[in-house]
């Protein structure tokens, strides 16, 4: 096996030796101390995103795109209509869940470089009188750029719409109040910023909305409702649950408090995201997003024009030094990806961008600071 790297992406993400120690045990599934552990955990989750007694916490197994699934596919009835807000590929994806289950959606479309507004949104709910539900991206990781969801939302609920939040790569990294931001479900995953590695996500939801998921569900194992359900009445998963990742998302949670929880996890990250920038215009790079718009999550830079840059180059030589950075995934424009999350801290991204900057070195591209 190959040594571990460092990983600027958005997730999966680098994690402590102490969170990888906590997969090395077997515990049953139904043992009092695991369902302990599951309890705990759903307790914690709330508190992280500000929610009071009027929210309920679900797990599910798999990706955040499954329980993004769940939730679209359990939560809309069959006569419902779905506005989804799409500035990048994961809003995308939730138009492509919705269609795939018959759900009738209409799509607000941006460029990948423009966040929404209270007043774009108001507007085009005013012309589809009759939507009943409203998707968002917190965190639009194609980007980096970070939509306001809290100002978007009480004009979802002006128009009596249910609304719907993405916010995988956000979520205990960026506040979100769950008690004054309008939110009826919110989605993330346990290998994001909480640090935890790949195998389940989670739901906040506001019980009122909920209750009202029992029976519409398109599918069998993604019923949200049925897993809360099963969850209240014996604390266990209604399927074989991914026990060892939730043993280390149990220990990434002390972990995440001990680090001071929302405020201290991002702290961290946005000083990383300082570094990167620091570096990154001292090598020449632009950014694809104005500052203004940006996230301290993740970073899209545009290819330099020097037809000597080669993106596949600087990835494979990056990776054979230890160092992964993610391709880009804009529609209409070359770019790769730096993220700053993860247990990583600015001392790893200086030694980042030192290599690409031999890189480019290698590669004939002029860069400003090696002129100094």
């Amino acid at each position: 096996m190959s040594p571990s790297k460092l990983l600027f992406t958005p997730g999966p993400l680098n994690t402590t030796n102490g969170v990888k120690s906590a997969m090395l045990c077997d515990m049953g599934s139904r043992d009092a101390e695991f369902l302990g552990i599951v309890r705990e955990i759903r307790r914690q989750l709330l508190e992280i995103g500000g929610a009071d007694e009027a929210f309920e916490c679900v797990l599910l197994q798999g990706s955040g795109t499954y329980v993004l699934e769940s939730v679209i596919s359990s939560a809309i009835p069959r006569d419902g209509r779905l506005l989804v807000l799409v500035n990048g590929a994961y809003g995308r994806r939730i138009r492509d869940i919705a269609k795939v289950h018959g759900i009738e959606t209409e799509a607000l479309e941006l460029a990948e470089n423009r966040k929404f507004t209270a007043e774009m949104v108001r507007d085009q709910l005013a012309a589809l009188p009759g939507t009943t539900h409203v998707a968002a991206v917190h965190c639009e990781t194609t980007t980096g750029i970070l939509n306001p969801i809290e100002e978007i939302g009480p004009i979802v609920r002006n128009a009596g719409a249910v609304y719907f939040v993405d916010a995988m790569s956000s979520f205990g990294a960026v506040e979100i109040d769950l008690k004054t931001a309008p939110i009826d479900f919110l989605v993330s995953s346990a290998n994001k910023c909480i640090q935890g590695v790949p195998g389940f996500g989670f739901v906040l939801a506001r019980r009122e909305r909920l209750l009202e998921c029992r029976g519409r569900a398109r599918t069998l194992s993604l019923d949200l409702y049925a897993q809360w359900a099963a969850g209240e009445a014996d604390g266990e998963f209604r399927f074989t649950p991914p026990v060892q990742v939730l043993l280390a998302f149990h220990q990434a949670l002390r972990e995440f408090n001990a680090e001071g929880g929302v405020r201290g996890r991002g702290a961290r990250y946005r000083s990383n995201h300082v570094a990167l920038m620091r570096g990154m215009r001292e090598l020449g790079f632009e950014t694809y997003l104005a500052p203004e718009d940006a996230s301290h999550i993740i970073t899209t830079f545009r290819y330099p024009a020097n037809p000597q840059f080669k993106y596949e180059a600087l990835y494979r030589k990056l990776s054979e030094w230890g160092f992964i950075i993610y391709p880009g995934k804009l529609s209409d424009e070359p770019t790769f990806r730096i993220g700053t999350i993860g247990a990583l801290y600015p001392r790893n991204i200086e030694a980042l961008v030192e290599k690409i900057g031999l890189v480019l070195e290698e590669m004939g591209v002029d860069v400003p600071i090696m002129r100094r």
